[in-house]
């Protein structure tokens, strides 16, 4: 019987397990062996990262949560719904570096089907959702809303959700188990698979380095350096991302280290992302929260009802109505909305003039009869 990847029935047997016990493991399965074998130092060194990376993730959430109070810019208070959403799927990356580090059975199989694009779009969708409200930040325009913004991240990464399921479903479903497949053939063509599942993720990251691009067009100095975080972020993603992608389809193979090194490529891949996410993104960005603004970096948010000095054109200026226009126009934008504020209108006092007497030309004589 032929499968659509080309392979007869007989290929789909999982492997026998290796019954070589490593000296520190103990009595456990052998698809747990890379847990704990010191050989293969590789599975202990990535744990360890990945167990660090879940304590700082659960650390920088809880100060996310503690700094909703203390932040004062509305525009920066509503975006830490998608810090906060993004810290959950940078947690969940950490998470599945230990299927990974787990050799691949009927388990994680579909984990790392399902998981690796689902939560790295839903990452990339909050950093894409930040970059296009900046863009309208740095020009100082009105901000999006906390909830259209967790709609656009949803809406986003509900695209990569369909993707992975329907793949799940038919390649499990209708086909059988398919990724546990020993033979080189079924190898290579289940690595094409993973990185085919995942081209809409790097629709989500060439978007990113474009549009964080236009962060950095803008007035106001201070929304550009949140746009520099996602830039450089971006960069280095898209970086690790060309190396693991080509090490799992060709370097590993050219190498003869295939499928040796297909799970650690992977596994470092993970945990090295994470590991920027955190560091070039949500640790900048939790400093700039509560940092001080600078008013030449960002707009007021009440730019149109911010009291404006009036240009002299004419006449003389009367600095005492002046003071108590400026003080009677900060009343005023405090108790009515900008929109119905009218057009700022010019007044100065007008100069004296003098004017012809009646009686110039009288010389008080009686006239000529």
């Amino acid at each position: 019987i032929t499968t659509p990847l080309g392979l007869t029935q007989t290929s789909l047997q999982v492997p026998m397990a290796d019954t070589t016990r490593p000296f520190h493991c103990g009595n456990i399965h052998s698809d747990y062996y890379f847990l704990c074998d010191t050989d293969s130092a590789w599975g202990i060194v990535l744990e360890s990262l990945a167990a660090a990376g879940i304590i700082v993730c659960l650390i920088l959430i809880f100060t996310l949560l503690f700094l909703i109070c203390k932040v004062q810019d509305s525009s920066k208070r509503s975006m830490i719904s998608i810090q906060f959403l993004f810290l959950l799927g940078t947690l969940g990356l950490f998470g599945l570096t230990f299927a990974f580090i787990i050799k691949l059975n009927d388990s994680t199989g579909p984990t790392r089907f399902f998981l690796f694009g689902v939560l790295f779009a839903l990452c990339f969708s909050c950093l894409l959702t930040h970059a296009f409200n900046l863009i309208k930040l740095v020009r100082g325009k009105t901000p999006m809303s906390w909830i259209v913004m967790l709609a656009i991240v949803a809406g986003l990464t509900m695209v990569q959700v369909i993707i992975a399921i329907l793949y799940i479903v038919i390649t499990v479903v209708r086909y059988g188990m398919t990724y546990t497949m020993s033979d080189a053939k079924a190898i290579q063509q289940r690595n094409m698979d993973f990185v085919m599942l995942l081209i809409y993720v790097l629709f989500l990251m060439a978007l990113i380095f474009l549009v964080s691009m236009f962060t950095f067009c803008g007035p106001y100095r201070g929304w550009k350096r949140h746009g520099a975080h996602i830039y450089v972020t971006i960069l280095f993603s898209i970086a690790i991302w060309v190396v693991w992608i080509t090490m799992l389809i060709k370097g590993n193979r050219d190498l003869s280290k295939q499928p040796l090194w297909d799970d650690p490529v992977v596994s470092i891949a993970l945990v090295a992302n994470a590991w920027v996410f955190l560091m070039m993104y949500i640790v900048p960005e939790l400093c700039f929260l509560t940092a001080p603004c600078k008013p030449e970096d960002y707009p007021p948010e009440n730019d149109f009802c911010q009291p404006k000095h009036m240009k002299k054109r004419y006449g003389v200026e009367n600095k005492a109505y002046t003071q108590e226009e400026i003080v009677q126009g900060m009343m005023n934008c405090v108790a009515c909305p900008c929109t119905n504020l009218e057009p700022q209108k010019e007044f100065s006092i007008p100069r004296p003039k003098t004017r012809l007497s009646p009686y110039e030309e009288y010389t008080g004589g009686r006239g000529v009869e």
